[in-house]
């Protein structure tokens, strides 16, 4: 089974590279085998370890090779995750004969009308090789909402503790999966229907995984929740309505464990983000937003939280104490206060999540507008626009041995130094499409395409 896939995936691959003459010709050089010994290996949900968004340790390339490329069916803007020797990314893979995907910078808010039946898939591969592994198949059926035309069936990324692997696809179900592929338990939460204008723009926050609660952020405006399930039955441990507190919201929860305060589990969201105790689901704090369709994910770094979003009259960032409580909006004309470290309204986060990586806070525009700032104090170190014209950025950034890593809706790869003056020190491309945030493991970056996976190494 393991050779068959393999010689599809390189006769698929031959064929992409055919069409797409801007890929190495070291597609199929052999590269020797990673060392995966160490927890530095692993990128195990969204933005990798914690949300954190880098992973130091490995030597990351500047300019590179394609190491492996392997086809992977359907539509998804589900990131790739890493566990040990294993690659893990999901999919749906529609019926109809012509499935349409609009990517780029547009203001549409036109839906794609999908009636034939899909399969939600899971699949695993060999990080090593290339070489699928296995897939299952999680749910088969007409989608319960629509998506937008940008969006897919399966936005959202998987997360697992080496244990199990969780898959969630929002209307179509909670999914629980062994290590090996074999499913545990699923669970149906009803339709989850994330609209606005009358259109339905698609689920897309990835589930959280910790110390055995799986965190699922369900903000439908008709029925916005959060809740929390026992990984290992899948049975419901506590349920918060977000009625008044949050509208609609894209963005995936984040669970903080550190300094002097409890576990807490940040939801981005507008017209308030909030923050709520693990344990039992209570409101800690909340903080009134700026930007109407929040999207990019919560994460901390160096001892605080970091949100930020955008669309509307602002779109603001935030560095926050983890020790909030209560209401900590921040009074008209404030910057800061007891428990807002620092912000700055004029940020423009949009799509993309920051990341905060050598003291630096490096966050963009979905147009490719970058912007520098020191992680502490919220000084602005420099402005930068990605490219000579608008530039379309979803993906968020990753890091890893001093190099930044901006990924273009293109297949643009833009590395950047680490630091507060900006240094490029190369342009590298895939030659597709990418939407979804690529993942690092031993030196290794897996970037998902509009069709594939790609492991990229050194040149």
């Amino acid at each position: 089974m393991h050779r068959r896939n393999l010689l599809a995936s390189l006769s698929l691959a031959a064929g992409e590279l055919a069409l797409n003459p801007g890929f190495s010709r070291s597609l199929f050089a052999a590269s020797p085998a990673p060392d995966v010994s160490s927890s530095e290996s692993n990128w195990p949900a969204f933005r990798g370890p914690g949300a954190i968004g880098f992973a130091d340790g490995f030597s990351l390339p500047t300019t590179w090779k394609v190491m492996w490329q392997s086809q992977v069916p359907g539509l998804g803007h589900s990131s790739p995750i890493v566990w040990g020797d294993f690659l893990y990314v999901a999919t749906a893979v529609s019926e109809a004969a012509n499935v349409p995907l609009r990517l780029g910078l547009f203001g549409d808010r036109e839906a794609a009308e999908e009636v034939d039946p899909q399969a939600w898939k899971v699949f695993c591969f060999d990080k090593r090789s290339g070489v699928q592994v296995w897939e299952h198949t999680a749910h088969h059926a007409v989608a319960k909402t629509q998506r937008h035309l940008k969006a897919t069936q399966a936005n959202t990324t998987m997360v697992t503790d080496g244990k199990c692997l969780v898959a969630f696809f929002g209307s179509e179900g909670l999914f629980c999966y062994s290590m090996h592929g074999r499913l545990l338990w699923s669970k149906d939460l009803g339709t989850i229907n994330v609209s606005k204008y009358g259109v339905g723009w698609g689920y897309a926050s990835s589930p959280a995984l910790y110390e055995g609660k799986i965190v699922l952020q369900c903000d439908a405006p008709d029925n916005p929740f959060l809740a929390a399930f026992d990984v290992s039955d899948g049975r419901e441990l506590w349920r918060t309505s977000r009625m008044g507190v949050c509208e609609r919201s894209w963005a995936s929860p984040y669970i903080h464990d550190g300094g002097n305060a409890p576990p807490q589990v940040v939801a981005n969201g507008w017209p308030y983000i909030a923050s709520y105790d693990l344990e039992s689901g209570q409101e800690v704090w909340r903080l009134q937003g700026g930007g109407d369709n929040p999207a990019p994910t919560p994460f901390s770094a160096d001892g605080l939280i970091y949100v930020a979003n955008g669309h509307g009259a602002v779109a603001p960032v935030w560095a926050i104490h983890p020790e909030a409580t209560g209401d900590i909006s921040l009074a008209e004309g404030e910057t800061a206060n007891r428990y807002v470290e620092w912000s700055e309204v004029r940020n423009g986060a949009y799509i993309v999540t920051p990341l905060v990586y050598r003291d630096c806070l490096y966050s963009s525009t979905n147009n490719g507008i970058l912007k520098c700032y020191d992680a502490k104090s919220g000084e602005l170190h420099y402005t930068k626009r990605l490219g000579s014209g608008a530039t379309a950025l979803s993906a968020s950034p990753v890091a890893g041995d001093g190099k930044v890593y901006w990924t273009t809706e293109e297949g643009s790869v833009y590395v950047i130094e680490a630091g507060p003056e900006y240094r490029e020190l190369a342009i590298n491309t895939v030659g597709l499409e990418v939407m979804a945030t690529p993942a690092i493991s031993a030196g290794v970056l897996f970037i998902r395409t509009r069709s594939s996976i790609i492991a990229v190494g050194h040149a």
